[in-house]
């Protein structure tokens, strides 16, 4: 089949876009797709499943299917049985490590969330997740100015999730360095329930419970599960529940509807904070200790509650053959409640919706086939913060409110883009997205700060990428992109004031950073069992948004001139046997400042590196499976898997001066080395599997993420040593 048939039959409605597997050796021919219902232009580089051949990854639509080798980007997908093998389905960063691009720190602080980065985008954050798009079943997980959490990811009953890296991400608007997408499962034609039980070090318990079917015309997939731990250190135990329900069906033949709600509850996030080098050096698991000798984070209790309900509906219409109109809608509210170290509370209760519409149409020009896509999106989200005084017991103290505002932001987006093939062997792709983000501040304790004010943020994305389809093993892309990420509300919340504790006072002089984003990438097939994918990078940015003050409470941010990131990533994977594989993912970052600046009383030379990205990052697999490639899904479950594992991770530096006190401010790097096992039997027509898993094998001390710019020296966050987990999975068809 030839590129311009492909393209005249491709059908480009991305929320009705689900990755299909063929359980067979790749395709070859020339072939053309996208990834994304926003409508960046996408290939999937996929990593194979322990027990059968190397699938190739088909992106399908309403009417027909593309291979993902065919698009010019760096993005790749998690499957579900990745998902399972890699842990208790408690973090991200169980099985997005092995994604090229993305450093996945899991900070052993539930309180703070998961430290991700997408070619260094959002490695400053001190909480939660920032310039990466999240979302969740087509609904954004990420508010208007670009705050996110991880835990939002119902992980039991994710069938998949998507990586997008580089300039096309660009086309998701404000603060997309990169774009995670997570896809509940569909409901199976065979009604069937399932039971996960996990147990661990440090009193790990985790639970899950699923029924998926179809009940009449209804699709339905619900999840329900349970998570606590007493924590690797001091003074962080953490528990958690979370429901994710997902409901499908079709009124009519023409017609499409989604609807997912989701519950998340953390009565309870004790939060041990970040210590010294001295402090990592005689015990990486206490809590953070004050220089009097008292346990800040313990005596205070320092902690975190948070909870979250949200519900959404994505409903695609086709108009025609050729055209289609997608429409979605959200609504959710947000309350977190945290209790800092600085004998201080505060509370954020956020009420959140939004709703977009789109247009896709298949047409020609010049008697070339032309996909059309256009589309607009709103955002709002409200948000009352409130703060206090706590007493010597970590408790809310019956003083006066410090801080009682309501803080409000929004976007308003157009986008439009356009797919062609200008020959036979070169595909184009351009587009342009306009964004409008304002953000609006009511301080109702005016005095003696009047807290209240407003800004907006305008910026203009282009993107544009080139394909040309070598031979049928062989395709070379190139992408250019424009892209902007604004302050969040947490980061316009206080003022720097250069030496000390921030004013709490509402920033609107924090202006929002742009980027140019440059790309060129190869896909290769070596063999039908084989697949390669190199891509390089380079991002300029200027008014790069940076952390100017953070203590143990209050942090201020403030803009640098310019910084430059350049890089490198390698995915590969091959069957080296019927029952072996192996998979090597692997990234090189050089992330500098390029213009000197002054910070506080010291100054940032330029040429010094970006805090909180490891400068190298290496994920490698060997993994042995009885079964062997090829046969089904269910018989690839049965027998043994055995794994090993080996993370490597560079040098991480923890300030922008990468200085503190005359000594370099950086944790060094580190390699870790990890192993699991499950086995599966068959009894009957239900299916039972254990899983164990040891990671850190050699027991290795090291630091597992930093705290950027801490202003007392307290960066780094231990990683806890040799760990191990156990599990059971029960699968019962109805």
């Amino acid at each position: 089949m030839t590129l311009k048939n492909v393209l005249n039959e491709s059908e480009i409605d991305m929320r009705s876009t689900k990755i299909t597997h063929q359980h067979s050796a790749p395709k070859i021919g020339r072939t053309l797709g996208t990834a994304s219902w926003a409508f960046a232009f996408a290939g999937v580089a996929h990593l194979p499943l322990a027990a059968q051949s190397l699938e190739e990854v088909v992106i399908s639509a309403t009417r027909s299917e593309q291979r993902s080798f065919d698009a010019p980007a760096a993005i790749n997908v998690i499957d579900r049985d990745t998902i399972q093998s890699a842990g208790p389905q408690v973090n991200l960063s169980e099985s997005l490590n092995r994604v090229p691009g993305l450093t996945i720190l899991n900070r052993q602080n539930y309180a703070q969330d998961l430290q991700l980065s997408i070619r260094g985008f959002g490695a400053r954050t001190p909480f939660g997740i920032r310039g990466i798009r999240l979302l969740i079943d087509g609904i954004p997980a990420t508010t208007p100015d670009g705050q996110g959490q991880g835990s939002s990811i119902s992980l039991p009953s994710t069938e998949r999730i998507e990586v997008l890296r580089g300039p096309l991400a660009l086309m998701y608007g404000n603060s997309s360095g990169g774009v995670i997408q997570a896809f509940t499962r569909d409901a199976p034609e065979v009604p069937e329930f399932t039971a996960q039980a996990y147990t661990g070090s440090f009193d790990m318990r985790r639970t899950a419970w699923q029924y998926a079917g179809r009940i009449g015309d209804y699709g339905l997939v619900a999840d329900y599960s349970t998570f606590d731990t007493n924590g690797f250190r001091d003074n962080s135990k953490t528990q958690r529940t979370q429901f994710n329900g997902k409901l499908s069906f079709n009124p009519n033949d023409q017609t499409q509807v989604n609807v997912v709600f989701n519950q998340f509850d953390m009565p309870l996030a004790q939060d041990p904070l970040g210590l010294s080098a001295a402090q990592v050096a005689l015990n990486p698991r206490q809590a953070v200790t004050s220089s009097a000798g008292t346990t800040n984070a313990a005596d205070l209790f320092v902690r975190k509650i948070t909870r979250q309900n949200q519900i959404g509906s994505a409903i695609t219409y086709m108009l025609d053959a050729d055209r289609s109109v997608t429409a979605r809608a959200y609504y959710g509210v947000r309350e977190n409640l945290q209790y800092q170290a600085t004998s201080a509370w505060v509370g954020l209760n956020r009420d959140y919706y939004g709703a977009g519409l789109q247009y896709n149409e298949k047409t020609s020009l010049a008697g070339r086939p032309v996909r059309l896509a256009a589309g607009y999106e709103f955002d709002y989200s409200t948000e009352r913060r409130q703060g206090g005084a706590t007493s010597s017991s970590g408790q809310q103290s019956s003083s006066a409110l410090t801080r009682n505002e309501d803080n409000r932001s929004q976007n308003s987006d157009f986008f439009a883009q356009a797919t062609t093939l200008a020959t036979d062997t070169m595909s184009v792709i351009t587009g342009v997205r306009s964004s409008t983000v304002s953000f609006t501040s009511q301080d109702y304790i005016p005095t003696p700060v009047d807290g209240s004010g407003s800004v907006t943020y305008r910026a203009t994305s282009p993107v544009l990428g080139l394909t040309y389809h070598a031979t049928d093993r062989l395709n070379l892309y190139a992408n250019y992109g424009k892209g902007f990420e604004t302050p969040t509300l947490a980061e316009v919340a206080y003022i720097d004031n250069g030496v000390s504790t921030p004013t709490a006072k509402f920033n609107p002089s924090l202006r929002a950073a742009s980027s140019q984003h440059y790309e060129i990438g190869a896909k290769w097939l070596p063999s039908n069992t084989s697949r390669v994918d190199l891509t390089a990078y380079q991002i300029d940015s200027r008014d790069e948004i940076v952390v100017a003050y953070g203590g143990s409470g209050p942090t201020s941010y403030k803009n640098v001139p310019g910084t430059q990131r350049r890089g490198l990533e390698l995915a590969a994977n091959n069957w080296l046997t019927p029952h072996v594989s192996a998979l090597l993912s692997s990234s090189w970052i050089d992330a500098t400042f390029t213009q000197s600046y002054a910070s506080g009383t010291n100054n940032v030379t330029a040429g010094n590196k970006m805090p909180g990205i490891p400068q190298h990052f290496v994920f490698s697999e060997l993994l042995w499976t009885s079964q062997g490639m090829g046969g089904d899904r269910r018989s690839a479950k049965l027998g043994t898997r055995a794994g090993f594992e080996w993370v490597s991770a560079g040098r991480l530096y923890a300030n922008d001066t990468n200085l503190y006190g005359g000594s370099s401010a950086s944790a060094p790097g580190y390699n870790a080395f990890n192993a699991k096992v499950s086995q599966g039997w068959a009894l009957g027509n239900n299916l039972l599997t254990a899983y164990a898993r040891v990671d850190n094998l050699a027991d290795k001390r090291y630091v597992g993420s930093v705290i950027v710019n801490q202003s007392s020296g307290q960066f780094y966050e231990p990683a806890p040593g040799r760990t191990w987990t156990l599990g059971l999975r029960f699968a019962m068809p109805m």
